[in-house]
């Protein structure tokens, strides 16, 4: 099997020693004895090998940087694989390369057959473990907007993609490894498949919130720091998990929410408002004359137009009723933040107070007329205004003295 150690030279070292004719499990002590300083060999230069190249990589790129998305070249990837190098591999590649050099009977043959596939595929499954981990690190880096790479939604999709890359790489592995030394995969897959089902419907609404976390990470509604209302609550998200995102509230508590019971909800993302519009109503008396009406607009404009980062939209006349006028009122705050917001509606609330009250407007409402029957040959006029207790009394009045 494999390379056979030359006959001739065993011999001679044989008759120089001979202790190293002795045999050990049918092979000589000098065999033996070559094959262990073949391995320590093997081991060594492979070890040198794998050190000189990393080293004259480093030397042409300089330290790896994988924080800096626009200094990450391939051969800085290629420096990290290398140094996820299995040293049990190495060491039982060169313990095989040793075997190489026995006269083993034929039945091992096999099984060294197996010992070679095993050292090959699990340091080959390292590397591309170490590359899936890597090129994912470096995709999510480059499309995370600047300052805002590895929190909340990448950081989630990031750990999904790599968990489910990896995790085909070792199921494949560890397939190819059954059907090397003989095992019937076909069956194992099946009975995997069926199995597969049952814990996925065991665990259906734990999937449910990773998946939603999935596409929490990909779609991006919100993102960690975003100031967000959902299903009436209005908080800061402050975590975004795998299985929960956890929103820091106005008032004060924290509120832990399942990603599936979150998307499910309308979503009011604040942080990425552009500007805030603004719409109130302003209601007077009716009792104020038209020519007043009509001024009112152009003084609500003016008022508006004069405070600052405020972009004026429309104040109209829109409707009356018999007891008021009603004028609608729009406008839009260019910055969205609330404080100012608040601000500046307080502002005008207050000018529009002091303007009004120069032009003599009523904010109260009009007087209502009520005869009151006394006597059947007198009627007395109220002009005072009426409230509904005082109706009623003057109602059950005159119902008695009719």
């Amino acid at each position: 099997m494999g390379f056979v150690m030359d006959i001739g030279f065993v011999e001679r070292a044989e008759t120089l020693n001979p202790f190293l004719a002795k045999p050990i499990l049918n092979i000589p002590v000098a065999s033996w004895l070559i094959a262990f300083a073949a391995t320590i060999i093997s081991y060594l230069a492979m070890q040198f090998v794998l050190g000189h190249f990393r080293r004259r990589l480093q030397r042409k790129s300089g330290a790896p940087q994988p924080e800096d998305k626009n200094t990450w070249h391939a051969r800085d990837m290629l420096l990290e694989i290398l140094g996820s190098t299995s040293k049990l591999a190495l060491a039982v590649t060169a313990l095989l390369i040793g075997i190489a050099l026995l006269d083993l009977p034929d039945r091992w043959g096999d099984k060294i057959h197996n010992l070679w596939f095993l050292a090959f595929g699990l340091q080959l499954a390292l590397w591309i473990n170490k590359a899936i981990n890597i090129a994912a690190k470096r995709y999510f880096l480059s499309i995370a907007p600047d300052g805002e790479a590895g929190t909340g939604a990448t950081t989630v999709s990031q750990t999904l993609t790599v968990w489910g890359l990896q995790a085909l790489l070792w199921i494949i592995f560890f397939l190819a490894m059954l059907a090397n030394v003989g095992v019937n995969i076909t069956a194992f897959v099946a009975s995997l498949g069926i199995g597969g089902i049952a814990v996925a419907l065991a665990v259906q609404n734990i999937l449910g919130d990773l998946f939603a976390s999935l596409s929490i990470a990909v779609d991006k509604p919100f993102e960690v720091g975003d100031a967000i209302n959902v299903d009436g609550k209005s908080g800061t998200v402050e975590h975004v998990g795998l299985k929960t995102t956890r929103i820091r509230a106005d008032s004060g508590e924290q509120i832990v929410i399942a990603n599936s019971a979150l998307l499910k909800n309308t979503i009011l993302n604040y942080k990425r408002m552009q500007n805030r519009r603004i719409q109130f109503e302003l209601v007077i008396s009716f009792d104020n004359p038209p020519e007043l009406a009509e001024k009112i607009p152009l003084l609500i404009r003016k008022i508006i137009e004069a405070q600052p980062e405020v972009r004026y939209d429309r104040a109209h006349f829109k409707s009356f009723t018999p007891h008021s006028m009603h004028f609608d009122i729009v406008y839009f705050m260019i910055k969205p933040n609330y404080a100012l917001y608040m601000d500046t509606q307080q502002n005008i609330n207050l000018a529009l107070l002091k303007e009004l009250g120069k032009l003599g407007v009523s904010f109260t409402p009009p007087t209502q007329t009520m005869y009151v029957l006394t006597d059947k040959s007198e009627i007395k006029q109220d002009r005072q205004s009426a409230t509904p207790l005082q109706v009623s009394q003057a109602n059950r009045a005159v119902a008695k003295s009719i």
